[in-house]
């Protein structure tokens, strides 16, 4: 076994656990509306982050968010803009609707980095895509005929965001990008900030936007992120996928939330091509070691 790979596949599975409690929190709001929580949720994620920050580069603070230049602060508005659609979806539609089509980004990423970054695509990798898009195209005929496809686009939106923030991040392998990772929280605070008509909220709800930004989002990336020291991208995507089967499971628990037979036959073909494009990708990643 490689050297804190085992280290490598708790960070990443916990990194999952902390991402899957968005949905039951939200279910849990007392009176806050979508921007009120987007706003404490983004500054908790900043400040948290800004926290760690600090501690890593201390007085080198100021040059490590200059040195991410253009580059830097347009992925972190685009991050900053998926995190807005992010809670959006949850709060439209179904927990499982939402985690799976997000559960699709590996592969929209792949689609995207060949033709973006040219990077080499295979045949399984293609199949992999239509079994997915497939699904994803159930799930998104289970939101028209419930009432829910706004929360089912937002969730698009989200993976869109997500895999151009990766290639923004992919373009600049040679720097330390944790710092536009944080721009996210801003860009996300000043639109929240902006369209809430107020930022009155309970202590209750505040809690848990607080917990949102500093646990859930802010807590999820860092860890996740950490583990890629350790553990192949390939295997990363496919132990992330711990969000996707426990995101919906919280809900079932905790409010009763059960997906319709149409979302869960999407999930399972998303789940299924996802599944096997990363075990794929890990064999392929072995055979050249």
């Amino acid at each position: 076994m490689r050297k804190g790979y085992a280290y490598g596949v708790f960070l990443v599975l916990l990194g999952g656990l902390c991402l899957s409690i968005a949905g039951i929190l939200l279910r849990n709001l007392e009176s806050a509306d979508g921007w009120q929580v987007l706003f404490y949720r983004a500054v908790a994620f900043f400040v948290t982050l800004f926290a760690i920050l600090s501690v890593r580069y201390r007085g080198r603070l100021p040059a490590a968010y200059l040195a991410v230049g253009w580059h830097g602060l347009l992925a972190g508005t685009v991050l900053g803009l998926g995190s807005i659609a992010y809670v959006f979806a949850l709060l439209f539609t179904t927990v499982a609707n939402v985690v799976f089509i997000i559960g699709a980004s590996p592969l929209v990423a792949a689609l995207v980095g060949w033709l973006w970054l040219r990077e080499r695509l295979y045949v399984s990798s293609v199949l992999a895509m239509l079994a997915a898009f497939g699904g994803i195209g159930l799930m998104l005929i289970d939101g028209f005929v419930a009432g829910r496809w706004l929360g089912n686009v937002m969730a698009l939106l989200v993976v869109l965001s997500f895999v151009v923030f990766l290639v923004l991040l992919r373009g600049r392998r040679d720097l330390d990008m944790l710092p536009a990772t944080s721009i996210g929280g801003i860009v996300a605070a000043l639109v929240a900030g902006v369209m809430a008509g107020s930022l009155y909220v309970s202590m209750h709800d505040l809690l848990i936007a607080l917990v949102l930004g500093s646990v859930q989002f802010c807590g999820g990336f860092m860890l996740i992120t950490i583990a890629t020291r350790h553990v192949p991208a390939a295997e990363v995507a496919l132990f992330s996928l711990s969000e996707a089967v426990l995101a919906p499971l919280w809900v079932w628990i905790g409010v009763d939330e059960i997906p319709s037979a149409l979302t869960l036959s999407g999930a399972a073909v998303v789940f299924a091509a996802v599944v096997s494009y990363c075990v794929i990708g890990i064999r392929r990643e072995r055979a050249t070691e």
